[in-house]
């Protein structure tokens, strides 16, 4: 038995199956866990570096405790964007990136509530946030299976 089989057996991985053997497969999906990781950690880490704008806009949308939401959000973002973008505890990291996007995205982008003038803006955003939910439950599928190139 090799070693990376005893290590998948003890840990209760099986790898990945990315559509077979196909040239790319691993580097593509990596490539995709970089973007997709990449741009919520940056986000994350937006929180931190303008927590006070970020409490502002929280507090108008009627966030209670912006103060405290604003870092606690920015938290859940890095650790689930960088956890995504390294393949370190993707079921945390995934499910990190869930609970935040389906508890921030009715609030933060209510475009139903929002006046004339913002309500596009605010739908387009909306949906933006359903396409990273369905990306992040969709990683949160697979981390129980080795993910390539991964640092864990």
């Amino acid at each position: 038995m090799l070693v990376t089989e005893a290590a998948e057996l003890a840990i209760g991985l099986t790898p990945l199956q990315l559509g077979g053997d196909g040239p790319l497969t691993g580097e593509l999906f990596l490539l995709g866990r970089l973007l997709f990781g990449g741009v919520l950690a940056f986000n994350g880490l937006n929180h931190f570096l303008d927590a006070e704008s970020m409490a502002g806009y929280a507090g108008a949308k009627g966030v209670p405790a912006p103060g405290l939401a604003v870092p606690a959000t920015g938290g859940l973002l890095l650790f689930g964007g960088l956890g995504v973008a390294a393949g370190v505890l993707p079921t945390l990291a995934a499910g990190a990136l869930v609970v935040f996007l389906l508890v921030t995205t009715p609030v933060m982008h209510d475009f139903w509530a929002a006046p004339e003038e913002q309500k596009q803006n605010e739908m387009i955003n909306f949906l933006k946030n359903v396409a990273m939910t369905g990306a992040a439950l969709a990683l949160l599928a697979i981390s129980t299976t080795a993910w390539p190139y991964s640092l864990a």
